[in-house]
């Protein structure tokens, strides 16, 4: 069997752990196989092929992982529960004022009580969700 099929064979054993355990460092392992099947096509020598085996993985680690890594840790903050609530938009139910009102937010009624006390809201106004006291939205 020629040398280019064993390194292929090699790829796909290498890309059958990358898939169950979610490694990617197997995925760039078996893409230095696959390059080293190319050269094994193309003619080169054994020991050129696995110069470029070991030559593309290690390439593949030092510049590609960092990157990916990177990326992952840095995805998008995702606010939760009463943090999640700040910045809404909300529509006034019953009058805010300082005193207190209702609002509908995120289809929900909430309590809510107007930020600046001598501020008034009537029913069907916006309004903006900057604060949440315990069970008590402030709106601007």
């Amino acid at each position: 069997m020629d040398s280019w099929v064993w390194w292929l064979l090699a790829a796909v054993g290498l890309g059958i752990p990358l898939v169950v355990t979610a490694m990617p460092e197997f995925g760039m392992f078996a893409v230095g196989a696959l390059a080293a099947a190319g050269a094994s096509g193309l003619g080169a020598s054994v020991v050129l092929q696995f110069v470029v085996f070991v030559a593309v993985s290690v390439g593949l680690l030092v510049v590609v992982r960092p990157i990916a890594y990177r990326h992952l840790q840095q995805g998008p903050p995702v606010r939760m529960g009463i943090d999640a609530l700040k910045g809404a938009s909300a529509v006034v139910q019953e009058r805010v004022d300082g005193q207190g009102g209702r609002i509908k937010l995120n289809g929900e009624i909430w309590s809510a009580r107007a930020l600046n006390p001598g501020t008034v809201y009537e029913p069907g106004q916006q309004v903006d969700v900057v604060e949440i006291e315990g069970a008590t939205a402030l709106v601007v």
